[in-house]
This record gives C-alpha cells, structure tokens and sequence, in this order.
C-alpha cells in the first residue's frame, strides 16, 4: 500500500473531536464519587491539560499563516502542529502547570467529602 503526503494529510480530519476531549468527556460523565484521591487528581489533570491546549489552539490562531504552502502540506503541519499541542498541554498538567488541577481538586475533593 502506497501512501502520499496528499494521502497522510487526509487521515487528519480537522473537523474531527481530538482524543483528548472524548477521553476527558468520557472521564467526566464517569462516577467520580468513589474515586481515589490519585484517580481525582488524574481527572483534574486531565481538565488541566484539555483547558491548556484550547488555549494553545486559540493562540495559534492569531498567528498569520503562509500563503505559498500548498494543500496537502498546510494538511500535514496542521496535524503535527495540532499532536505537538497535545503533547506540551499534557506535559504541562504534569509538572506544576498553571495550578488549575490542584484547585480543582480541592474543590472536588470538599464536594465528594474525600477529606
């Protein structure tokens, strides 16, 4: 099976929910109150790295793009723009981050009554 840049840019679908918000949606609608405080905090880290990327993408889009990229390249940047996004949101909820998690979870952790 042959593939061309044509062909990989459309296995990415911008139009598409990234796995990111299905995995978070799912997380959300679970029953959190017999979570764990790791599984908490996991959830909250999550939330974290969802809301960092949205801001990353919103960022990104007050950047003028080049108008001598063809097609199927702007295809290709896109989807590894939009993976390199991920990944720094990810990695960022990780570490300290914005201290989002941590708030959350405290706040989840009152509300629960997991104190």
């Amino acid at each position: 099976m042959s593939l061309s840049v044509e062909g990989l840019g459309n296995l990415y679908d911008t139009g598409k929910t990234s796995n990111s918000t299905n995995k978070l949606e799912e997380t959300l609608n679970s029953d959190l109150s017999k979570a764990t405080e790791e599984e908490l905090m996991g959830v909250c880290k999550e939330f974290e790295a969802y809301f960092t990327e949205q801001m990353f993408k919103a960022m990104q889009k007050m950047i003028p793009e080049s108008e001598s990229v063809s097609s199927s390249t702007r295809q290709l940047q896109d989807y590894y723009k939009e993976q390199m996004v991920q990944s720094y949101a990810e990695q960022s909820a990780q570490g300290e981050g914005l201290g989002l998690a941590q708030m959350l979870y405290e706040q989840m952790k009152r509300n629960y009554g997991l104190e």
